[in-house]
């Protein structure tokens, strides 16, 4: 079952956040051999995603999601939805985070 963890964009900036995955002893989960996207979505039946660029650091447990500053200006501010999946080398796949997404607008451009 995926962890819910909601989050906030502010429209025209980086963004960057870690994700360490942890199993039920609290001990960190090996990701060696194991690949990882996320998508932006407005609803979950949108054909339209945002990417987010993604980074497994397998020693650590941890998964990084960047959105990019002109990423994130395309995106009209709102209420959206995302998830990331994780893929091991035998091909399982797995929802290990799903949320909403808040984009704040901006006013400088």
């Amino acid at each position: 079952m995926a962890i819910k963890a909601n989050i906030i964009i502010d429209q025209g900036a980086d963004y960057s956040t870690a994700i360490e995955l942890t199993d039920d002893s609290e001990a960190v989960v090996d990701l060696t051999g194991y690949t990882a996207n996320a998508h932006i979505r407005k609803t979950y039946t949108s054909s339209n995603a945002t990417p987010f660029a993604v980074s497994v650091n397998a020693v650590f447990g941890v998964i990084t999601l960047n959105l990019t500053a002109n990423a994130s200006a395309n995106l009209i501010a709102g209420r959206y939805v995302y998830d990331v999946i994780l893929t091991s080398n035998t091909a399982i796949r797995s929802r290990v985070v799903e949320g909403i997404v808040t984009i704040t607008p901006r006013v400088t451009t």
